[in-house]
Parts: structure tokens; C-alpha cells; sequence
């Protein structure tokens, strides 16, 4: 089995202008992402997809490829299965054919390498096209998430199974995390979308899911791995 690693980080960030090189509690947020991947003896090669020189640069010296992303898949609109899509054929191109596709946003810096092995072995074991990373929900659609319509009246998002009615006997339901997406290269280039094909999961839990979006995603990020630190 051959695994290819990639961060897909561009320039543009409406949330937090530069955070995928934004000094987190002492090294660029990028560096984390590619610091996991050289643990995993499972993954070949790790590049980064990036339309920024700044980003480039940044990679190369953690140790990362480089692979140029065009502009027209680095805009706010651009969707980002595009950017996987140029992503493995720039892969098979230069280096070959591999079995195992890996996405490590930028974003999620307090995974762990167990996790991205887990999502490797999950997608395997269940012979699955994509398997992505879930975090127990903060709110739960059956319950307290509804949607408005246009004269600002409100009903839930979910409706309850038949024969349930209190919180605890409803499904339970899971954030999708940023952590980790391991697929097969195949169906990201012969699909348009996530849930198109067969999609497992592994549950990571709340701590190493934090995805940095904005400024307080980030502080949250950053007072975890101090605590860590002087816990140490």
C-alpha cells in the first residue's frame, strides 16, 4: 500500500488572514499537519497544495513538496475537491500511481498521528471509498437546531424516529472534523463530491477537533497545547 499525504492550504482566509502560517505557540500552524505525517511509516510522500510563495516556502522547509495549486482552484468559491482532484493527478504524473489518498488540513493541529492511522486502517477494514474523521455533536438536530422560513416561523431540522421521545434514545449525531479524510484516489477523481461513494468514519474526540477557522478557534488552539506543555 502506497499513501500520499497532502495539505491543501491557500492564501486566501476571510476568518483569519494568514493562519496557515500563523505562529502557533511557537511554529508556523502548517508545521503541525506535516510533523504528523512524517510519524506514520504508512505514508510515502507528503506535499502540499498551496497558491501562496510565503505557504511554499514555509513547507519546504518542514520538509514538504510542493505542488503549485492554479489560481482558478484557489479562490473562496473553488471547491476544494477540485484542488484534491489536480492534486493526485500531479502525484500520478510525476511520481506514479498510489492506493492511498490522505488529507490533512492545516486547520486541525492537535491531531494525532493515531488518528490518521486509524483512518487509514478504517478505510480498509471497510473496504470503503472515504473515510473522514466525526467528533460528538454540540447540538443536536432532533432537539435544539431548526430552520427559519420566510415568515420566521421554526421547525426542528430532524424529526424523531417513530417511538422515541426523549434526547437519550435519539440517534446519536456527530460533527465532521477537519481532522483527517484517508480515500482512494480513484473516487475522488471519479466523483464530484464527499458522499457520493461509500463513506465510513473513525470518532476522535472533542480536544483534537478543533478546527481553526477564526481568532478564538485559534486562542482555543493554543491555550490546549500550552496546558499540555506545562502539564509536561
Amino acid at each position: 500500500m502506497s499513501c500520499i499525504a497532502f495539505i491543501f492550504a491557500r492564501s486566501g482566509s476571510k476568518g483569519l488572514p494568514g493562519k496557515n502560517i500563523k505562529p502557533l505557540h511557537g511554529k508556523p500552524l502548517l508545521h503541525y499537519a506535516i510533523e504528523v505525517a512524517k510519524q506514520l511509516p504508512q505514508i510515502n510522500h507528503i506535499f502540499v497544495s498551496t497558491d501562496c510563495d510565503n505557504i511554499a516556502s514555509c513547507a519546504k522547509a518542514a520538509g514538504a513538496g510542493v505542488i503549485i495549486r492554479p489560481t482558478e482552484l484557489a479562490t473562496d468559491t473553488a471547491p476544494e475537491w477540485a484542488a484534491w482532484q489536480h492534486a493526485i493527478r500531479y502525484v500520478q504524473q510525476h511520481i506514479g500511481n498510489f492506493t492511498t489518498f490522505v488529507s490533512l488540513p492545516a486547520t486541525s493541529p492537535l491531531r494525532s498521528a493515531i488518528d490518521v492511522s486509524n483512518a487509514i486502517t478504517q478505510l480498509e477494514h471497510a473496504r470503503a471509498d472515504l473515510c473522514l474523521a466525526v467528533t460528538p455533536a454540540n447540538r443536536n438536530p432532533y432537539f435544539n437546531m431548526v430552520v427559519r422560513d420566510d415568515s420566521n416561523n421554526v421547525q426542528l431540522v430532524s424529526t424523531l424516529p417513530a417511538g422515541i421521545h426523549r434526547r437519550q434514545d435519539a440517534p446519536a449525531v456527530f460533527d465532521i472534523t477537519t481532522v483527517v479524510y484517508a480515500a482512494r484516489p480513484e473516487f475522488i477523481l471519479q466523483q464530484q463530491k464527499l458522499f457520493d461513494g461509500v463513506i465510513t468514519s473513525i470518532e476522535v474526540p472533542k480536544k483534537r477537533a478543533v478546527d481553526i477557522d477564526d481568532i478564538y478557534d485559534f486562542m482555543l488552539a493554543e491555550a490546549i497545547l500550552k496546558a499540555e506543555h506545562d502539564a509536561e
